[in-house]
Parts: C-alpha cells; structure tokens; sequence
C-alpha cells in the first residue's frame, strides 16, 4: 500500500489553496504557498543525490524552514532526522554518522555549528534561512534556483520508514527510533479527527520544539491534516506566548509541564494587572507527568481544563490522551486512541506479557498503528522493548475498568528505601501543594542505612523562604513515614532537556556525594 507523510501537507495544498497554513512573526504562507516551496526544495534535494528511502538530517528551529524543509525531504522520497538545536557539533556529528544521513539542512543561526558537524561527519550540508549576504556558505536557495520544483511528492509504501527520531541519549548514546509513514499519518489523523475534536478554523500555537516528536506530530503535522493554522514561536517565552495568543485568536495550545507552570506565572501577573487573556478551546499536555497543582492553577488562571495525553518516540507519539467525547479526568491520561491498545503487564517478567488485574500496578505496554518500526541498526535495543508484538514503555501506571490510565513513574526513577518503593510522582505532588514552592524533583541518592533516601530538589516561588527543616516537618504531616524526604535541595533551575523533561540523572550525579 503507497502512503507517505507527504500527503499531510499536499492534501490541504489543493483542498484549500488559500488558506493560511503558518504564521511566523511577519511571515504568512497559504498551504499552496508551503506546498509550492516544499516541492522546490525536495527538486534540489534530489539534484543533491538524495535518493527515495536515503535519511536527511534536518536542524530548525520553529520557523517557516522547518515545515518547509520537513516536507521537502518526504516529498523527495527520503526520510526526515531532525536534530535539536541545542547539540554540539560533535553531537551533532554522532547522529549523522549514526543515521547514515546523506544531508545535513541546518538553519543559519546554528551555521558554524552546522558546517563543522558536517565536516567531522563527512555530509554535506546546505543552509536555510537568511544567510547573510556575501557569505561564503553552502545555501540550498541556489539549489532551489537551478531546479524546477517538483510536480508531486514520491511515492512511498506505508510501512517504509519516515522519521528517525533519536532519543535524548539520557542513558548512553541516543537511539534512532524509526517511525514510518503508517505511524505518523495514522497518529495525526486519529489526533485531529477523532480523540481531540480539532477542526480546519482552529489556530494552534506552535512552542514545543518541532525536533521533538509531540511539537511534530501534534503542534504540526495534526494542525496541517485538518487544515488548521499554526503560528509558530520559535523559542517559548510565556508572556510572548500570551501576546501571541490574543494577536492571532489562538485557541489550542499543546505544551509540557514546564511550559504550563510558566504560564501560570504569567497569566497571574497579568490578571493582577488587569490584562486579558486568551480563551482556549482546549489545551493538552504531555512529554512529562503534569502535576495536578499545576492543572489546578492553569484551570483556575485561564479557565480552561488541560486534557494530559501520554507517549513516546517510539509511539509516534500519542498511546492514550483525555478525551472530549470520553470524558476527562484528573490525574489520568485518559484513554487509549483509536487503533491503539494500552494494558498493564508484570514489570518483573521482562522474557513475556504478563497481563495484571485492573487497577494492579505494573509497567504500561502499547500495541497498535503507532508503535514503532525499531531502533535504526539496533535490533538488540529493539529485541529488549519489543515483547510479543507488544512495545514496553519502561512506565509504571495502571489501567482501571472504565479504561483511564494512570501512570504513576518511570521505573528508573522509582525509589527503593528500606525495601518500599517510592514513587516520585506522589512526593512531588504533594510537595507542590505547598504554597512556597513553585517546582519540584524527587530522587533517590545512595544511602548505606537503608539503600536509597529520598530527595526532593526545591524551586522556591519568587520572595518565598522555606528552610530545609521546615519542608521535611511539612512533608511528615502529609506523607507516609518511608515517603517524606529526608534531604532537601534547593536550587534556582532544573536541567531540562530538548523537550523541557526535568534531567533526574544529572540531578542526581549532582547531589549522590
């Protein structure tokens, strides 16, 4: 069967010609008008040597480049590697070695980078963007100039790969993991149509970064199969993002934890001020377990409910979201979407599926359309996720008999403290109940008496004091004996990565002396 990604865009390009696709500062393109620059570039892709099922790296940030490029590398044949923009050159280097990458497309801004990455990798590259005059740069516009644009997108089977996504590398060096064509149209299709309710005159913010697989699918690729209009913020600042909101009539926004929390912030500030702010048709959440106190305060802040959805990379990325037309509850990450099945197996049983009861604990396993193909050149990783048919996500939750999942934290994260499992999940969410604190990260660190010992790594909010002894007293009265922190660490920011997940492992290198 012949499907690609590419038809994401195309389709929309001559249903509805006219209707504006992308804002972006000052730039507006019609879907014809992204579509038409699309096929130029995917014409002097090719003219490159790039050849259908050959990998193309693509470094962007949320700018007009980004969608164009993307869809000019599907539309040529090959396959999209995007790369976060905040890599090293030798990073860098490292995936385009690892994915075998044919072109390296990198934005301006990130030129030097680009090019020194690209020598070490020995891959071409070629830069988009306004590359100043006169500089002596390997730009794709003249590429584009020499070509007619293609007349159409190359056709693909549904099963060949589309995009490589790599993981963040937070447990050694990161991993390819390949999505095909049936994965990503099928995610943004049942997104947009069926579990979201999202429709061709809704106008989405476009903040979470598009290298990353939830900004890709939802902020974009689910916007532009409806026909929708998105309007790109390049990098998220939440006063701006307000701004941006008002300005434009945006009524979706798509966001992580962090960014929600932010938010907060700003729109309280605002309301005290007297200034508007916007009205949201519906605001979802996901890459990272949303507190219930910051869904509380976004709700009450901008009288709006988040809906938490819950995925991977490797899931394309949407399993399970809270869903209009099924309900939404708090705390959950609502049902499994169309097509997908969602269940609770044995984490301990690692060889098999071993399905628990309802409501019993265990680690979260997907099956479906959106699973993905495997790790690129990796079939010992694939092997060890992929258990008879089913993907193990490496997360704890439970599903209960009207079919709400919960999770509850990653295995990784769990703490072991005197043979009791800690989750983490639970301490931060009580901790933030406490009104001095804005964000919070519990780890475990080395004990000799009992194994682990919790610790919660504290950001004050803003004139705030709490001492130490104060917040461990506080914790008694709310957790249980072997829950509440013993050691409190407070610090100014988080380590987050490309996504803005909170980076446990580097908190606790930090804190384990």
């Amino acid at each position: 069967m012949t499907l690609s990604l590419a038809a994401v865009l195309a389709e929309p390009a001559w249903r509805q010609p006219d209707k504006t696709a992308v804002i972006q500062g000052a730039e507006r393109l019609t879907y014809s008008e992204l579509w038409a620059q699309a096929r130029g570039q995917a014409a002097a892709i090719r003219e490159l040597g790039v050849q259908p099922g050959d990998r193309v790296a693509l470094m962007s940030p949320n700018v007009t480049d980004f969608p164009r490029s993307y869809y000019a590398i599907l539309a040529a044949g090959a396959v999209v590697v995007p790369i976060h923009m905040l890599l090293t050159p030798e990073e860098i280097s490292y995936i385009l070695r690892d994915s075998g990458a044919k072109l390296l497309i990198a934005h301006c801004i990130r030129a030097e980078d680009a090019v020194k990455a690209a020598a070490l990798a020995e891959t071409p590259v070629r830069l988009v963007g306004p590359v100043p005059d006169g500089a002596v740069l390997p730009k794709l516009a003249e590429d584009v100039a020499r070509v007619e644009p293609l007349t159409t997108y190359t056709s693909r089977q549904a099963e060949d790969p589309a995009v490589v996504i790599y993981t963040s590398g937070t447990t050694g060096k990161p991993k390819g993991a390949v999505l095909t064509n049936l994965n990503m149209v099928m995610n943004a299709t049942v997104n947009g149509f069926d579990a979201l309710n999202t429709v061709r005159e809704d106008v989405s913010l476009g903040c979470l970064p598009l290298f990353h697989i939830f900004g890709q699918t939802v902020s974009m690729n689910t916007n532009f199969r409806l026909g929708a209009t998105v309007v790109f913020q390049p990098r998220f600042e939440p006063d701006e993002a307000i701004d941006l909101m008002l300005e434009h009539g945006v009524n979706t926004f798509h966001g992580v934890p962090q960014m929600y929390l932010a938010l907060v912030q700003a729109g309280k500030a605002r309301r005290a001020a007297g200034k508007p702010l916007p009205k949201l048709k519906i605001a979802v959440s996901g890459g990272a377990a949303l507190p219930a106190a910051v869904l509380e305060a976004f709700n009450e802040t901008f009288d709006a409910q988040i809906m938490e959805g819950y995925g991977l990379s490797e899931t394309s990325p949407t399993a399970t979201v809270n869903q209009p037309r099924l309900g939404a509850r708090a705390g959950t990450v609502g049902h499994t979407i169309w097509g997908v099945e969602v269940e609770v197996a044995r984490a301990e049983v690692e060889e098999a599926i071993e399905f628990v009861p309802h409501g019993e604990l265990g680690e979260i396993v997907v099956r479906g359309h959106n699973v993905f193909a495997g790790y690129l050149g990796n079939p010992e990783a694939t092997a060890a996720v992929m258990v008879d048919g089913w993907f193990r996500t490496g997360d704890l939750g439970t599903k209960g008999e009207d079919g709400f999942v919960t999770i509850v934290d990653r295995k990784k994260d769990m703490v072991l403290r005197g043979g009791f499992n800690v989750y983490p999940r639970e301490v931060e969410e009580t901790l933030l109940r406490h009104p001095a604190i804005r964000d919070v990260a519990v780890i475990g660190i080395p004990d000799e008496v009992h194994g682990e010992e919790v610790c919660a790594c504290v950001i004050l909010d803003e004139g705030a004091a709490l001492t130490a002894e104060e917040l461990i007293e506080w914790s008694k009265e709310h957790l249980a004996k072997y829950k509440y922190p013993r050691r409190i660490e407070f610090v100014s920011e988080f380590p987050l990565g490309p996504s803005m997940k909170v980076l446990k492992r580097e908190l606790r290198d930090r804190f384990a002396g």
